[in-house]
């Protein structure tokens, strides 16, 4: 408004509104609604972006100011869909059903209807339907929920002994997607959790210190041990410029082959074995089961949790974090940028290290009790698959660890039930990598490759909107 409080446009008639206007043809019985419809909207936006012809129209579209996203009703539930969360749930989904039928192929019944398929496929089908299904019913039975179990603590056993097992993988999953997002490949999970459980055990069973004060030490000596043997990579990395995937392999190699050595020396054989296992670790320095005496969930999910919420934290809210992920998107502009591009890997490479150590204290500390040469299991080599199923983000991770949990924890009772091989669910999982690893298989599979937009109905739209005159 000026200062005689009139408007600054005055209410006289626009010649290019009233030009486009005249131009607009008279609409005649033969003329499609379609047209017509356009032509009102035209007009109403029109009149809406020049508020009634008080002023000029805007050279911002009206969709634009009014906060409308163009594109049509479908397009957040096409993005939904297209995403990368959505892509990681469908090809679970593609394996589970190609897993499925590879059950079905080892099934008696299955192979007696092939027999007579032409004569009455639909016994084929519904064989191949029924041997799917009791089997996965059977593996949610034993990772899930149990409905003959006995009373609810029997019933509810299943879904314990699937975080227990998730544990170790969601925290070393989180290391290995940690150094992911900063452009490092950290194969060598397996190794720092082995180095862990050398530390975290040998403080647990060689001293003898008040509970709380023991147990804390465990973690730190676990969390220390795999950070510094994942930080001495970071360093050769930074320093050498020696490639982390060939030294994490190697350091695999030597921390697995230095636990054999140290299980056949007296400092952690156990008296009066011949086997390589340690002393059991005291009392005091075992993770309490936050559930009681008769499931074997223990602290170590309670901290797998807090580790997710800080490495989002880190990635997300953190300046280390901003650095980790422009390092990981294009080292050379984050040097240019200021960005001390060394120190950053070590520095991933330490935490991510440090994250695989909390798997090697579970195992020792919680699920275990003793230090064997299987202590790592494949669980360092798992974390690989299970950070690549969750897009390497902090909750994906964790989600993407309870999966490979309940695989693992629902295998057994599988096996028990319908007599399916439990190398089924390996298969599965080898399949779920697979499907990751090809985003555009697993969309054209379901049809959600994005549509071509029609050219000439998108440039009429956005002409009609920028000018604020009908099509």
């Amino acid at each position: 408004m000026t200062e005689t409080n009139r408007p600054r446009h005055a209410a006289e008639p626009d010649p290019a509104k009233t030009a486009g206007t005249a131009a607009q043809p008279t609409a005649t019985p033969n003329t499609p609604d379609v047209e017509t419809t356009d032509a009102t909207d035209a007009t109403t936006a029109t009149s809406l972006d020049t508020a009634g012809g008080a002023m000029r129209p805007s050279a911002v579209p009206v969709s634009g100011q009014s906060g409308i996203v163009p594109g049509g009703p479908d397009s957040l539930m096409r993005k939904i869909f297209t995403g990368s969360g959505m892509v990681s749930v469908l090809a679970v989904l593609l394996a589970l059903i190609l897993g499925g039928l590879l059950i079905a192929s080892t099934d008696k019944a299955v192979s007696a209807s092939a027999g007579y398929l032409f004569a009455r496929p639909s016994d084929f089908f519904s064989a191949v339907w029924s041997a799917a299904t009791r089997s996965y019913v059977a593996l949610f039975q034993g990772s899930v929920f149990n409905p003959r179990g006995t009373g609810a603590a029997g019933q509810f056993a299943p879904l314990m002994e699937t975080l227990t097992i998730a544990t170790p993988l969601i925290t070393a999953g989180l290391g290995v997607a940690l150094a992911f997002r900063a452009g490092l490949f950290n194969i060598g999970a397996q190794g720092q959790i082995i180095m862990a459980g050398i530390l975290a055990s040998w403080v647990g069973f060689a001293l003898h210190l008040p509970m709380g004060l023991h147990l804390l030490l465990v973690l730190v000596a676990g969390v220390v041990g795999g950070a510094l043997w994942a930080g001495l990579v970071g360093f050769l990395k930074a320093r050498t410029g020696a490639h982390e995937v060939i030294l994490t392999i190697m350091f695999n190699y030597i921390a697995l082959y230095f636990l054999r050595y140290l299980l056949n020396t007296p400092a952690f054989q156990r008296p009066g074995e011949t086997n390589p296992i340690s002393p059991i670790l005291d009392p005091s320095a075992v993770y309490p089961q936050i559930l009681g005496t008769q499931y074997r969930l223990h602290l170590g999910f309670i901290l797998a949790i807090a580790a997710t919420v800080f490495v989002w934290w880190v990635l997300n809210r953190s300046t280390i974090g901003f650095e980790f992920r422009a390092v990981g998107a294009n080292p050379k502009a984050a040097l240019t940028a200021g960005i001390n591009v060394p120190r950053a890997t070590i520095l991933v490479m330490a935490i991510a290290g440090a994250l695989a150590g909390m798997s090697g204290v579970a195992q020792v500390a919680g699920t275990e009790k003793v230090l064997t040469d299987g202590v790592a299991a494949t669980y360092g080599f798992d974390a690989i698959t299970v950070a690549l199923l969750g897009r390497s983000t902090p909750w994906g991770t964790f989600a993407a660890g309870l999966l490979f949990g309940a695989f693992r924890a629902g295998a057994v009772q599988m096996q028990i039930q319908t007599g399916t091989p439990i190398d089924i669910v390996l298969v599965v999982q080898s399949l779920i990598v697979l499907f990751i690893a090809a985003p555009p298989l697993v969309r054209a599979v379901f049809g959600l490759n994005p549509r071509k937009k029609k050219a000439v109905k998108a440039n009429k739209s956005k002409t009609a909107a920028t000018t604020g005159v009908a099509a």
